[in-house]
């Protein structure tokens, strides 16, 4: 499996709800020139988190690479959720080309756990971040980081 994991675009600082926060134009311009150079990436599919600038920024990330297909919104995604739980999600999944678009901390523990093992690694995932894993099995330790 190829796994893509997309931190959300720069997004305003308050909002009524954290969940209800938008990307920022600085944050849409950094997803679609990040996800610019996946033009023609063949997506199986796109997961992402509920919260609107997740939402915003896989959008904007089908529309940079030509994905035609919906974007599945799971509550598996939001910043507080377990990587254990998301590595469960991820072994149902059929695909084998697959982009999360997510936050932090997951982002980061998530692939400390896949890549390393354990929570602790330190993967810096600033806003558009982007992370390519190749995983012939998905379980913790045994992904390979591509880019």
């Amino acid at each position: 499996m190829k796994l893509w994991i997309l931190r959300h675009g720069q997004a305003e600082a308050q909002a009524s709800a954290d969940t209800l926060r938008e990307l920022t134009e600085a944050g849409r311009h950094e997803v679609r020139a990040v996800m610019s150079g996946l033009a023609g990436e063949p997506f199986e599919a796109v997961l992402s988190s509920p919260y609107v600038r997740a939402q915003q920024t896989a959008e904007l990330a089908c529309q940079a690479t030509g994905y035609s297909g919906d974007v599945t919104t799971v509550d598996w995604l939001v910043p507080e959720s377990d990587p254990l739980t998301v590595i469960s999600q991820l072994k149902q999944q059929t695909e084998q080309n697959l982009l999360l678009v997510s936050h932090q901390p997951l982002v980061s523990q998530l692939i400390s756990l896949l890549v390393e093992g354990h929570r602790r690694g330190h993967f810096p995932m600033p806003t558009a971040g982007l992370v390519c894993l190749d995983l012939d099995y998905v379980a913790a330790g045994l992904a390979r980081l591509v880019k």
